[in-house]
């Protein structure tokens, strides 16, 4: 299973990463001021995860593939990293579509 984990930047934001059950992250969130906001921002990956039109497939200046994940308003909730391929970039898709609905939340801000 896998897990969304709380954490906060530098600057103070709060931010959350979804992890596969294998521990590598997924997706990343923006910047958060209340962490409120940030377990919002998990519901919303939760429930945008699961339709494929709310993913934006893109390629980078590098040329490596990355997706976002946009809520219905077209807002980003959330970044890939890079992947060499656009098949290991579905794959991360179809990992955070399995991981998201049912990923434990761990706050690591406590």
């Amino acid at each position: 299973m896998g897990k969304f984990v709380i954490t906060r930047r530098v600057n103070n934001e709060y931010q959350f990463n979804l992890k596969a059950k294998n521990g590598e992250i997924i997706l990343t969130s923006e910047g958060y001021v209340q962490k409120a906001s940030c377990h919002k921002g998990i519901e919303s990956v939760r429930l945008n995860s699961q339709e494929d039109s709310r993913y934006d497939r893109r390629l980078a200046v590098n040329n490596k593939n990355y997706f976002v994940l946009k809520a219905r308003n077209g807002e980003i909730i959330g970044k890939s990293q890079l992947y060499s391929s656009t098949t290991t970039m579905e794959n991360g898709i179809s990992s955070v579509k399995t991981n998201a609905p049912e990923a434990e939340i761990i706050d690591e801000t406590l």
